[in-house]
């Protein structure tokens, strides 16, 4: 009997992305199916910020074609609230609001997109917060938490929305070494429930340990993909033979 193949949440044809004369984005071709996790590693301005971007149209792409579960993306008014309604971002820093409560950051966002009732939407807070680790910061304002515990409070909200998939983008690099993993260990789990990620990271513990496959940019190109296993241990590429030796032996 043929095994049922997984619903596709993202794919990228050919996806370009200029800044001016600057190509960020050079012919990007990625498909991600329900429940996969994916990270995508590189040097500083290879291009992996801005494919996160381009998913959510933060940055609109120049050429090529990206569909969100079976969707093309165009600057049409109604692909965007869904792409945004349906995806969940994780930045480098929080963006919470810093005069609501931890709880309240949570619930608004499903209040005023999903039209969920307060008490509705600040149950299903609590709930997430207790998943995150940090229900008893409830009442708490942002800036009373320590940066691990706002990314987590990040990712919350993120997951408030009940998200197709989620996207974080370098979630640990504002946080100090020991709150880095507190937050991994949020992702990880996250992960191994089967939630659809896509994860900018250079922790690269958590790429081979958590990831169903990895993509090293750089130039804006995509120059490797792999299991993780395969990646770590038998990369093809000889860019990303320098690039492991370089940040594994540091």
């Amino acid at each position: 009997m043929a095994t049922e193949s997984k619903r596709e949440i993202v794919r990228l044809e050919k996806v370009t992305k200029r800044f001016g004369d600057f190509t960020a984005l050079n012919g990007v071709d990625i498909s991600v199916t329900e429940g996969e996790v994916v990270a995508i590693i590189g040097p500083s301005g290879s291009g992996k910020s801005t494919l996160l971007r381009t998913i959510n149209q933060l940055e609109p792409h120049d050429e090529g074609r990206i569909f969100f579960d079976g969707m093309e993306l165009t600057d049409d008014s109604r692909t965007l609230t869904k792409i945004r309604a349906e995806t969940g971002m994780v930045f480098q820093q929080f963006n919470l609001f810093p005069h609501l409560t931890v709880l309240r950051n949570i619930a608004l966002a499903p209040q005023k997109v999903h039209h969920r009732p307060e008490q509705e939407a600040e149950e299903r807070a609590l709930q997430l917060l207790d998943r995150v680790g940090i229900v008893e910061q409830a009442e708490k304002y942002p800036g009373q938490l320590s940066g691990g515990q706002q990314q987590r409070v990040a990712i919350a909200r993120a997951l408030a929305m009940d998200p197709k998939l989620m996207m974080f983008d370098e979630p640990t690099s504002a946080l100090d070494p020991e709150m880095i993993n507190e937050v991994l260990k949020v992702m990880t789990e996250l992960a191994a429930s089967g939630m659809t990620m896509i994860c900018v990271t250079h922790e690269m513990g958590f790429a081979r340990n958590a990831a169903n496959r990895v993509i090293f940019m750089d130039e804006g190109e995509i120059v490797e993909i792999g299991t993780s296993a395969e990646f770590f241990t038998t990369p093809r590429e000889p860019r990303t033979k320098t690039f492991l030796d370089q940040i594994l032996t540091h």
